[in-house]
């Protein structure tokens, strides 16, 4: 093993992001080669600098006259030059900023500085290969967004445990989830994936549920488990009840007990609207970790991202921290945010009108982009091909009984009639 390996994992000993360290994440560190050298140089070299495998003229990287009318805010050093590959350090400390104001129970100490990946996909993808090794097993929801298997499973060779997350009385099947998570805790670890709101289900907890969660792990904690808790919170803050716990559980967890490794997975994809700039970011949290320790596991994952992407795309970066300190920011995301309220409630009040449905069941919903029904005598996928056909209706089948709708990306008006179409085709399919 790497020497610089061996060192980052002495610093972790005995703290329980150490012990979750799958094999190939205890042997990753980050080189002192290229780019620590270029980052060195570019800090001291005053003379010349000859590090970098860029190419500069009179200070400015090269850029094509396109490229530079293309992104005409943004400086040649925002578009073409490499990002370093933690991420440009003021996006991380924005960001930070913006996850503390959003969790106002969650103190800047308890976290680590976020790390900047390329999505929130590449984030999960990279704590996977940190913490899961082949065979291991990680609780997730049933039914989940289908990339996770491809994360988990093929990628990893880790095992995913579905668990149906909700319940028919319309909200998280506590019972469930705690037989589940006991009953992995007798393993000595515990691994879970908590995405909220929900995809495809599009449901967050409530306060109550959300404190039960964390006293739960907590318990099994004190009982002396290691607990690995990943919240994907890729739709985070789009809230449209008022009994919902609107703080990430990362809030609950970075300082809860010091076998209970948190990791934050978010980024401005959804929830700032910029699906396409791929910017996302990774954080750790636990009560037993101080800075020493965050900067060994941001080490790490900095080798897990040099070794496979480099580093994100930099205009990217540059235009989310535009978004961010721009004031007009906050007043359009409360105007989006309200469209979305608005197509939430035309859903909810159109299946208030037309209970009973013989095929179709709704899952508990009340955030996010979706909402889903559960198929009974009707395949999910004959239903979502027949309302492509025969209605030109586009929506998504997740195995035979679980059919996912985006409300949000249909018009409001469009909602009522939308609905009525796939509600009569499954009865006419039913029969």
């Amino acid at each position: 093993m790497n020497k610089l390996a061996e060192e980052l994992n002495s610093q972790l000993k005995g703290t329980v992001a150490g012990r979750f360290l799958s094999s190939m994440g205890s042997r990753f560190y980050f080189p002192k080669g290229i780019i620590a050298q270029s980052a060195e140089a570019k800090k001291s070299a005053n003379t010349a600098n000859a590090t970098i495998g860029m190419a500069y003229s009179r200070g400015e990287p090269l850029m094509l006259s396109a490229i530079k009318e293309s992104m005409p805010a943004l400086s040649a050093e925002q578009t073409v030059a490499y990002a370093p590959t933690a991420g440009v350090e003021q996006l991380r400390k924005l960001w930070q900023d913006d996850i503390l104001k959003k969790n106002p129970s969650l103190k800047r100490e308890k976290m680590s500085l976020p790390v900047v990946v390329p999505g929130l996909t590449s984030g999960l993808s990279t704590v996977a290969e940190l913490f899961l090794d082949e065979g291991s097993v990680i609780i997730s929801s049933d039914p989940c967004w289908d990339n996770y298997s491809l994360i988990f499973e093929e990628r990893r060779g880790a095992k995913l445990r579905g668990i149906p997350f909700l319940d028919a009385a319309g909200g998280l099947d506590l019972e469930a989830i705690s037989r589940a998570v006991r009953e992995e805790s007798k393993k000595g670890q515990v691994r879970v994936l908590l995405n909220f709101p929900n995809n495809p289900t599009g449901y967050s907890p409530t306060k109550t549920e959300a404190k039960a969660l964390a006293a739960l792990f907590r318990e099994i904690a004190e009982g002396g488990t290691d607990v690995l808790v990943i919240c994907d919170d890729a739709y985070f803050g789009l809230f449209y009840e008022n009994n919902i716990y609107e703080e990430s559980l990362f809030s609950l967890l970075s300082d809860l007990h010091e076998r209970i490794l948190a990791v934050k997975i978010d980024g401005p994809i959804k929830e700032d609207y910029v699906w396409g700039l791929r910017t996302g970011f990774v954080s750790f949290g636990s009560r037993g970790l101080g800075p020493e320790h965050y900067n060994a596991l941001v080490t790490k994952l900095m080798g897990a991202i040099r070794s496979s992407i480099s580093c994100v795309n930099t205009p990217g970066q540059y235009i989310v921290i535009k978004a961010l300190e721009d004031e007009r920011t906050p007043r359009e995301k409360a105007k989006y945010k309200d469209l979305m309220q608005k197509r939430y409630n035309q859903v909810k009040d159109f299946i208030a009108r037309n209970p009973g449905h013989p095929v179709l069941t709704h899952h508990p919903f009340n955030s996010g982009y979706f909402m889903s029904f559960c198929c009974q005598g009707v395949s999910a996928e004959a239903l979502r091909k027949e309302l492509l056909s025969r209605h030109g209706i586009g929506v998504i089948s997740l195995g035979e009984e679980c059919l996912r709708i985006a409300y949000s990306s249909l018009e409001e008006e469009s909602i009522p009639s939308v609905f009525r179409t796939i509600y009569d085709c499954a009865l006419q399919m039913k029969r």
